[in-house]
């Protein structure tokens, strides 16, 4: 591996214009983009940047807690993607360190996969240049695309549904720029199949936000659970959202007397989408990547990536 850059040198030479690039410490970098961004919103998250922080997070991954607990918002996930998508680590160097850390392949397999997710994405955006912008199947829910909002509604944008979940979620993703895998799953779910919002509207929000937003996987991503890359739609329930999230949103929910994640599987395919036989039985529309998709069952758990199975009860 080549020499990795001090955090204080860039490769390109300063030029006339540039914001400063030695500051006394993180207060001095928020008051300069307050004053020169002033119609930005909110405050620097608190994730660190730049390669002594990403050394440090790299260090403290546990392959074998990642695999028994990434599904859980308090599980083990690595918090590795920020400086993935920025190329402060490359996907040799973490796949090198998991190596490091586990004595047999099983134990790392799960984030080994998840590597080859995200490079697998980047092929993909590689192969599709602006279209990921568009849909690349027709959707599997039964309705018609154009009933689905193009726009965000605000309730949403603000975090005022009144659903302490997706609130919270809004908020994390507003503040921090980073939310686990499995809230942008239910998030997304819940824009696109509750609330009847296009795909493309809640993928571009995220990208507004995250930091590790990656134009690809996000937007793919967003794809999968809405069911044009995908040959299902992706959908939860509550007791899926409580036990993943430790039910630490549904205790002091206001409106948890009229959740709508309430009820089965079945019942909830029923509700959100057109009637058409099960959901779980509607075939796939192949396409030129389908094949390499297709033997795809797991979630992704690395910067947003939806899982694959129908979530368990």
């Amino acid at each position: 591996m080549p020499p990795q850059p001090s955090p204080t040198s860039l490769s390109w030479s300063e030029q006339p214009g540039d914001l400063p690039r030695n500051l006394v410490d993180r207060r001095a970098l928020d008051r300069l983009l307050a004053e020169q961004f002033p119609e930005a919103g909110g405050r620097l998250s608190p994730l660190r940047g730049g390669r002594d922080a990403a050394e440090t997070t790299l260090s403290r991954i546990d392959p074998r807690r990642y695999t028994k607990s990434r599904n859980h918002l308090k599980g083990a996930v690595t918090g590795l993607s920020p400086y993935i998508r920025h190329g402060v680590l490359s996907l040799a160097e973490v796949r090198d360190a998991v190596f490091q850390r586990i004595r047999s392949r099983d134990e790392g397999s799960k984030l080994i996969n998840e590597l080859g997710w995200r490079d697998f994405w980047q092929r993909m955006w590689r192969d599709l240049g602006d279209g990921i912008q568009d849909s690349q199947e027709e959707l599997k829910t039964g309705h018609d695309p154009a009933s689905y909002a193009r726009e965000l509604p605000e309730d949403i944008r603000s975090g005022r549904t009144g659903l302490a979940c997706m609130d919270g979620f809004q908020s994390e993703l507003t503040t921090r720029g980073w939310l686990h895998n499995h809230a942008r799953m239910w998030m997304a779910a819940y824009v696109v199949h509750w609330r009847k919002v296009h795909w493309k509207a809640g993928a571009d929000w995220f990208l507004e936000h995250l930091l590790d937003g990656d134009p690809s996987s996000n937007h793919l991503s967003w794809q999968w659970v809405a069911s044009s890359f995908s040959h299902k739609p992706y959908f939860f329930n509550k007791g899926n959202l409580e036990r993943f999230s430790d039910g630490q949103f549904c205790r002091n929910c206001s409106s948890s007397d009229r959740c709508p994640f309430e009820g089965s599987y079945e019942q909830l395919e029923d509700q959100l989408f057109a009637s058409q036989g099960a959901i779980r039985d509607v075939p796939a529309r192949r396409n030129r990547n389908q094949q390499q998709r297709s033997g795809r069952q797991q979630g992704l758990n690395r910067s947003g990536h939806a899982a694959m199975a129908r979530p368990k009860q």
